[in-house]
Formats: structure tokens, sequence, C-alpha cells
């Protein structure tokens, strides 16, 4: 088995802060040789921007969940690699999920591929957890259950801004009992903590795990998620001045923050000439941030994806354009 190429799922909940974490352990020594795969959720990808490209081994998969409409993708993906890894350029990849990826049906892709198999091996799962908004998460929301449930590691987020974690912990140790529970200081860790977990074995997981794996084995490609949530993005060619949309997110964190389980995007703004990204949960959003420089050959049309809960896209899309009229 030690020939075999190691897989990491990184998961975890909308907002959990995967892409952070993901950005911090690519730059380790560690990592090197690193092939990533991104995956989201809705129409228009944006992920693959964010995360920053050490070299060309980063993937947008097509759009789609990898749980739902997209897991011959990731077999396809991984076959593609096949010929890099056989030539010494990949030694380990790294797969993103979306936020609303149930784990069974990408653990069972990767397990019960006869192509997939030969080649690769589970290295873990790794969830991110939102210290701030798991709690609230896991009540409501089955997929961020069953990321918790299948850890192998369970990395903890946002701690500095969510004070004591003590409960959050005891209700991780009821539903994973013995995974390991890390915390990544202003998104970063030292990725040996989340490496080499060791094959994946269902014997050290809670029962469930097991009915859910072999549920998703004989599971169709329809969609199972929540559907009160929808995803959808926002594309604009022209730059966007930051005044209007500035002041909509702001009046739309103050009034629907609830509904919002997770926007992101990348900005061509008014006399800006590098992109901007925007992102945030709920109530809480990052100051803007400045990235290097836009991608060769992207468009730089500002795209903005809404993931909500009860909140459609026709009242978020009429309200930003009435905003970014008034900022005109």
């Amino acid at each position: 088995m030690a020939d075999l190429t190691p897989v990491t799922v990184l998961t975890g909940f909308l907002g959990a802060g995967k892409t952070t974490l993901l950005n911090a352990i690519l730059r380790h020594p560690a990592m090197a040789g690193t092939a990533v795969l991104v995956n989201e959720f809705g129409d228009i990808g944006i992920d693959h921007i964010l995360v920053e490209k050490l070299d060309d081994d980063t993937a947008l998969l097509p759009s789609g969940c990898l749980c739902c409409a997209v897991r011959g993708d990731l077999v396809r993906a991984l076959r593609d690699l096949l010929p890099r890894i056989a030539a010494g350029a990949v030694h380990r990849v790294v797969v993103e999920t979306t936020g609303l990826a149930d784990p069974a049906p990408i653990v069972q892709s990767l397990l019960g591929d006869i192509g997939v198999a030969l080649h690769y091996r589970l290295d873990g799962i790794v969830t991110v957890v939102d210290a701030v908004h798991a709690m609230g998460q896991l009540d409501a929301h089955q997929e961020a259950l069953r990321q918790v449930a299948m850890a192998d590691r369970i990395v903890l987020s946002k701690t500095d801004l969510a004070g004591d974690v003590s409960v959050l912990r005891q209700r991780i140790t009821a539903i994973n009992p013995g995974v390991p529970v890390l915390v990544a200081t202003k998104g970063a860790l030292d990725p040996v903590e989340i490496l080499d977990c060791g094959l994946f074995d269902l014997a050290g997981k809670p029962r469930d795990v097991a009915a859910w794996i072999n549920e998703a084995a004989f599971a169709d490609d329809t969609p199972r998620h929540d559907p009160s949530i929808h995803s959808f993005c926002l594309t604009f060619a022209e730059p966007l001045r930051w005044q209007g949309i500035g002041t909509f997110l702001e009046m739309l964190i103050g009034t629907r923050g609830e509904n919002l389980l997770r926007v992101k995007g990348i900005l061509n703004l008014v006399g800006q000439d590098r992109p901007v990204a925007i992102h945030g949960i709920q109530h809480m959003f990052h100051a803007p941030d400045l990235l290097p420089a836009w991608p060769d050959g992207d468009p730089r049309t500002s795209r903005i994806v809404f993931i909500t809960k009860d909140l459609d896209r026709e009242t978020v899309e009429h309200g930003l354009a009435a905003f970014s009229a008034a900022a005109a």
C-alpha cells in the first residue's frame, strides 16, 4: 500500500475556512508535489482562484456537489493525474469539497472504484469546523453532522472569535469519539498534523458511517440537499463600485444575515487593477482581501456566489442592482 498515492479529503461546512487552511498548508515543504482538486456547489466556480496556485496542479472540477452530480468527474480527474504521478511530479492529492458535500459518497468513490483504488489510497478525511457557528450548523444540517462524524482529524477554525470552545469539543467527541481535535491559528497549522492519518478504517468510526457509505454506493446522482438552500452566482462584466456593493452587503447582512449560509466573490472594482476577494458567513464577513493578480486568461468579470437558505436569487439580484445604480 505504500506505493499508492495518498488522497486527503478536506471538508467542512460552508464558510468554515477550508480554503484558508489549504492555502496555509500548501506553502509548507511537506506539501511539495501536491495536486489540488477543487469542487464547488453552484454554476460558476471561483475557489480555484482563491486557492493560491504554486504550480499547475490546481484543477476545478465541473460545477456541482461531489456527493451528487460530479462523482464521475472526481474519478476522471484522479485518473488524469496518473501520468504526472508516474513521472514523479505529483506525490499527494488534496480534494477540497464544497461545504454542502456529504463525505460518504466521496469515500465510496475512492474506495469502490477499482481504477482509482489500484493507484490511490484515502489518507484521511480532514474536517474544518467553524468554532463560531458549528453548534447551530450541527443542529440544522445533516451534512455538517456527517462531516464531523466521518473525520479522521477535526480542525477548529475561528477559535479566537469564539471564546470558550469546551462545549463544542464535547459535542464533537460525542459525535466522533477519539477523533483528534486540532486548532488552526489564524487559519494555519503544521500539515504534518493532518497528513498520513492511516488507511481509512470504518472500525474506528461511528457505526452510522458504514451505513452512509453503503447507502452512497447505491445512490443515484440526484441532489439530496435541503430544497430551501439555494446556490447562485451573479456576474458582472463591467467593473463595480465598492460604494454600491459594499453598502448592499452591509444591508443584506444586517437584515438577512441568518439566511446567508455563504457568500464569496471575486470583484473587479473601479480604480483597482487587482482582484478583490470577499467572503463571509451569516452575520460575519471578513475584510475585503486584495489578491496578487488576476489569473492569466481570466475575463476579469466580477463573480459573487451566494449560498442561501430561504433567500431567493431575485431578491438579492434586484437589491444589488439598485444599490449599484445608486452608486454610479
